[in-house]
């Protein structure tokens, strides 16, 4: 990217129900299409949209990337609007059942296919973990895909490596939840992510943004939480640009103008920016 690529990146924080495929798969591609309507480029949906977080219909309604019916109906969404579009996906592959991610181009392709690395362990019964990341080059810059937790595995270990290997944008569909009885006033949300988040985007010069759903958790190990949205947009200066509202009806479309620049150092050269 030799110059600076100025576009709107729209956070889609949708509600998910826990097993209803349907109904969520119907909410995605409104968000999707409200987007577009908004003149976003790119729109990130939250992690498990299409069935919830560690809910056991995934045992019966993951379907296979890219060719299952849940990856197929965002592509043709993102081919019918015209933009990117990232979304977590619960994923099928054989017996074996991934949390994972896609970006898809306007044109319906998968560019990245994502399997979260850093999973929480009272998942680790219904998820395998991944064993690749990948940064896919756009005509709107380098992007980067995670998921959630992997945000903060020890050192920011995964969003360093995105950072190394070229992202100009790290796009993460999230899962963020608390205890029912949570009170954001006391104790407001959101502060493990901008410790992870923020170090990174200033280190590496890019762009994170961060995508939580919100709703009730009904079934796993986290049955009876909320997920409570608070998406995150953090900028190259490493500070906050965006946070979404809280709570477990908190839906919304948020959208802000992304400004990405080109990469200053690669490889080894990035020590000596740090050096000063």
């Amino acid at each position: 990217m030799a110059m600076a690529t100025t576009f709107k990146l729209a956070l889609a924080q949708m509600r998910v129900e826990g097993g209803a495929k349907a109904a969520n798969l119907q909410r995605a591609q409104a968000m999707i299409a409200q987007a577009a309507a908004a003149g976003a480029q790119v729109v990130v949906l939250p992690e498990a949209c299409s069935v919830g977080w560690t809910h056991s219909s995934a045992r019966y309604l993951a379907d296979p990337i890219p060719d299952g019916e849940t990856c197929q109906l965002l592509c043709q969404a993102a081919r019918r609007h015209g933009l990117y579009v990232c979304a977590g996906l619960v994923e099928r592959a054989g017996p074996v059942l991934f949390n994972a991610a896609v970006l898809i181009s306007p044109t319906g392709e998968v560019l990245v296919h994502h399997r979260k690395l850093n999973e929480l362990e009272i998942a680790h019964e219904l998820y395998a973990l991944g064993d690749r990341l990948q940064v896919a080059r756009t005509a709107l810059g380098s992007i980067g895909v995670m998921i959630c937790a992997d945000a903060f595995a020890r050192g920011q270990v995964v969003s360093r490596t995105l950072g190394l290997m070229g992202a100009d944008l790290i796009l993460s569909p999230c899962a963020w939840a608390v205890p029912a009885d949570h009170d954001n006033e006391r104790e407001p949300y959101g502060q493990l992510w901008l410790d992870n988040y923020c170090p990174v985007a200033r280190d590496f010069r890019l762009w994170i943004a961060g995508v939580s759903n919100v709703g009730w958790l009904t079934d796993g190990p986290w049955a009876g939480r909320k997920c409570i949205g608070c998406s995150l947009v953090v900028t190259p200066a490493g500070q906050p640009v965006l946070r979404g509202p809280y709570g477990p009806d908190a839906e919304a479309l948020l959208t802000v103008e992304v400004s990405l620049q080109p990469r200053p150092a690669q490889g080894t050269g990035w020590e000596k920016l740090w050096a000063g």
